[in-house]
């Protein structure tokens, strides 16, 4: 019997099932995928959750592969040297190759109280909580969201256009990613829903309290019910198990997503930081890294050399409830340009590009599935600047080894 290679996908967010399904391209190999909860939450969605307006899960076999076994179990450790996953309850899993995607977190507060009375939104059981916690505090309850980015305004916009009391505070810039004009039209529809949005360099939060958010500059909001949406963090396990991270605690890949440690894990979305340049948590660029691990892994089988990973952006799309939307347009290097879809006359377009990112986001987890390499981006989506920099960044690497050589 001729020996079939165990792959074992640890994530099952964009990332982990775009590259478990592409991985079905071989006929000669056993794909796992490895989640702690049995369906697959679509992150992007968890604002309406919340909210009421979508159920943010799809059944894993809508998107899988027939042939991606999938397993509901907690990695609690990495076993590299042994090529094994030891999961939470005592039981293991042998790989040849390992995709590591456990994708990221809510960021842990450390503003005082910030733990003990806000929510995070960043898991479907963060979004659980959440749910009743703004059931029982009834539809006048005054709502707090803490953070400027994706998560705050498209939350802070569901909840308002269902005519909650709503205040966002953005800190020193709302939509940091955001054009100056995207952010202005942005900051227009909010009002016109009613957010009362607090920002400058005094609208950092300081404190939060049972019914209230106190600011640097003194001022303290009242609360019923306070959403925490600043910052993601990544899990620790490619940390408790040994293996290199970044600062930030994502693991360590080269160019081709490869672990700097072994040879035989590849890291894909969010969790992976290669080269040190780590690239923009999100859906857009999880389904590509997740694309070019498997590829990378599939390279290695083939005998052949695994490709530099590209990620092209085309920007950033946001939901402002239900009828309104913007895209912001990005250049090379996921640069925000002067163009964007949105405002008071193209809302209801940007609205539903969002709702058409959103469905075909899934739709392609599917086609991959059916058709696994179908989902492909054009060559031209890799970004110079970052080709510059991986060289400047191998050319100091290279400089010191000399030096150490030099001095030894």
């Amino acid at each position: 019997m001729s020996h079939r290679t165990e792959i074992v996908v640890v994530g099952g967010g964009y990332a982990g099932v775009t590259a478990a399904n592409r991985l079905t391209r071989r006929d000669d190999v056993t794909v796992t995928l490895v989640n702690p909860r049995p369906t697959f939450v679509e992150r992007i969605r968890l604002h309406q959750r919340v909210a009421g307006t979508h159920t943010a899960v799809v059944d894993y076999r809508t998107v899988l592969a027939d042939r991606v076994r999938l397993e509901v179990a907690t990695v609690e450790r990495v076993d590299a040297p042994s090529r094994r996953l030891l999961l939470a309850g005592g039981g293991t899993l042998s790989y040849d190759y390992l995709v590591y995607a456990v994708g990221s977190t809510s960021a842990a507060p450390t503003v005082p109280g910030a733990a003990e009375h806000a929510f995070a939104l960043a898991s479907l059981e963060e979004a659980d909580r959440l749910a009743p916690a703004l059931a029982a505090a009834g539809p006048v309850a005054r709502v707090t969201v803490v953070g400027a980015g994706p998560s705050g305004i498209e939350t802070a916009s569901e909840l308002a256009e269902q005519g909650r009391a709503v205040t966002l505070v953005a800190g020193d810039v709302l939509g940091p990613y955001l054009h100056p004009k995207g952010r202005r039209a942005v900051a227009a529809q909010l009002a016109r829903l009613g957010v009362a949005v607090v920002q400058g360099p005094g609208a950092v939060v300081t404190a939060v309290t049972r019914d209230a958010v106190q600011l640097a500059d003194g001022r303290d909001l009242p609360s019923d019910v306070t959403i925490w949406t600043a910052g993601f963090a990544v899990p620790d396990l490619a940390a408790r198990s040994g293996l290199s991270t970044d600062g930030a605690g994502r693991l360590r890949t080269d160019e081709t997503l490869t672990s700097v440690d072994d040879d035989r894990i590849v890291a894909a979305g969010d969790a992976a930081a290669p080269s040190d340049l780590p690239f923009r948590m999100s859906c857009q660029a999880a389904g590509q890294l997740g694309g070019a691990a498997a590829d990378t892994v599939l390279s290695r089988l083939a005998g052949t050399e695994p490709a530099p990973v590209a990620v092209g952006f085309l920007g950033q799309c946001l939901s402002l409830g239900r009828g309104a939307g913007l895209f912001q347009f990005a250049g090379r290097g996921d640069v925000p340009v002067p163009v964007f879809l949105g405002g008071r006359l193209g809302a209801r377009a940007g609205a539903w590009l969002k709702e058409l990112v959103c469905r075909s986001t899934v739709q392609g987890l599917t086609w991959e599935a059916r058709r696994p390499g179908i989902m492909r981006y054009p060559a031209f989506v890799g970004d110079p600047r970052r080709r510059e920099a991986v060289r400047a960044r191998r050319a100091a690497a290279a400089q010191d080894a000399t030096d150490v050589v030099t001095v030894a």
